[in-house]
């Protein structure tokens, strides 16, 4: 089995070559369809070509890059790259055209423009099947273990030896108990779950430790399972499967979610800082010092933080009851302050801990320590809410109220890892505007 160094190494090799690919490609199409059209008499000079073209690329590679074009893919399932790309690449295309408008500089030909979008899709759509071609002469075809019961499994190895005679089945087994030892003894790449019903066996783990060793899962379909409201399937012999993940928010998403942070954080900078001078001055006169108050959380990957909050109880709170959670009409809040807690004017100190990379402004609520490990005993699949940075407000603290079980409060943040995008964040922004408006009234 190749090792998880091994597997990191490969992957990132993978992405750096598709990168080169890419960039050649969408290059070679900018002077292509030059070519074409003026021949060797071009209007303007091969260095002024050259920069515009450079530009131009670099804008369609950042868009692939964040359309999650370079995330690693699954081996088994055929899928329709050409829809998606030719969907950022109009994107890319969008934007050449917006900065030549606002700026009056035109990064190709504006008659290159649509030739540049179609072939540019079709050469990138090419290069992701040469991937994989090459991905499987390298590595040998996909060696598939089928799990689940003894109908099911006859049923998926006659449709694979059907319909895919390069996937190799090398084993079976009825006991997911055992999963990673007849993985490791069949030397397996990927896993059918040909039968329902086995995810709690598998979730969290071993499906998180298999996601890091690269080995695929995938669940197959049943009729029943369209009631889920399931949108997307790989086919695989002619059989739906779903790919499993035990992590869902990709580098890229992550990426992209950190620096529309920082944007909508410069944004709002001033205004912040103004209401936080006003709370802290406010607070002074009530508490006394030490009006900022630190609290030890767990954040992204389980690393311990000092969150930071303006001080609504009296100094050492905790020093008769120890670690307890805090309620809604809490007797240790002092006087005049319940209501800096209850329109959550508490938590503006924790933009600074967003500055620093520690938290986000949306994602999971970061609990205590202590909090955290009785969770994770209790809950299966706690500890994933720890894929991202926690946040100052999220989904489940928009959708749930403060009483709200952490199991429940968990399927929300789940649920914002696997459908996270932009749009989401604004929405949780304005609930939590109005949120904070409607109790402060």
């Amino acid at each position: 089995m190749i090792s998880k160094n091994q597997r990191k190494r490969t992957q990132m090799q993978g992405i750096r070559g598709l990168h080169i690919a890419d960039f050649l490609l969408l290059m070679a199409t900018l002077f292509g369809t030059l070519v074409v059209r003026f021949g060797t008499s071009w209007p303007k000079s091969f260095s002024t070509y050259l920069v515009g073209f450079l530009l131009a690329t670099s804008i369609h590679l950042t868009i692939y890059y964040f359309g999650e074009l370079y995330e690693p893919t699954p081996r088994l399932g055929a899928r329709l790259w050409l829809p998606r790309i030719s969907a950022l690449t109009t994107v890319a295309i969008l934007t050449d055209s917006t900065l030549a408008l606002s700026t009056g500089y035109f990064l190709m030909p504006r008659g290159n423009l649509i030739l540049f979008g179609i072939f540019g899709s079709l050469g990138i759509t090419f290069n992701r099947w040469l991937s994989r071609k090459f991905r499987t002469r390298r590595y040998g075809n996909p060696r598939v273990l089928l799990a689940g019961s003894d109908e099911d499994i006859e049923l998926g190895e006659e449709h694979l030896l059907t319909c895919e005679p390069d996937i190799v089945v090398v084993g079976s087994t009825r006991d997911l108990n055992d999963l990673s030892k007849n993985i490791e003894s069949t030397d397996a790449t990927d896993v059918l779950l040909m039968s329902p019903g086995g995810l709690a066996n598998i979730y969290p783990e071993p499906l998180a430790e298999l996601e890091l060793k690269r080995i695929g899962m995938f669940q197959r379909v049943i009729p029943s399972d369209t009631l889920l409201g399931l949108k997307r399937s790989r086919q695989i012999a002619g059989m739906p499967f779903i790919a499993l993940k035990a992590h869902s928010l990709s580098p890229s998403r992550s990426t992209l979610k950190r620096i529309l942070e920082t944007a909508y954080l410069l944004i709002a900078a001033i205004p912040l800082t103004i209401i936080s001078l006003f709370v802290a001055s406010y607070i002074r006169a009530l508490a006394g010092r030490n009006i900022i108050y630190r609290q030890e959380r767990v954040g992204k990957f389980g690393v311990h933080f000092n969150m930071l909050k303006f001080r609504t109880m009296g100094e050492n709170a905790e020093s008769q009851t120890g670690v307890i959670k805090a309620n809604q009409q809490d007797s240790r809040v002092l006087p005049g302050l319940n209501w800096i807690r209850r329109t959550r004017l508490d938590e503006l100190p924790q933009f600074i801990n967003v500055a620093k990379g520690e938290m986000s402004i949306i994602g999971p609520r970061p609990e205590r320590p202590d909090f955290t490990k009785e969770y994770e005993r209790a809950i299966p699949g706690y500890g994933r809410r720890h894929d991202i940075p926690p946040g100052i407000t999220g989904l489940a603290q928009v959708n749930g109220r403060y009483h709200t079980d952490p199991s429940y409060k968990l399927g929300h943040d789940l649920q914002y890892l696997v459908n996270w995008s932009p749009i989401l964040d604004v929405q949780i922004l304005f609930q939590t505007v109005w949120i904070v408006l409607s109790r402060r009234l």
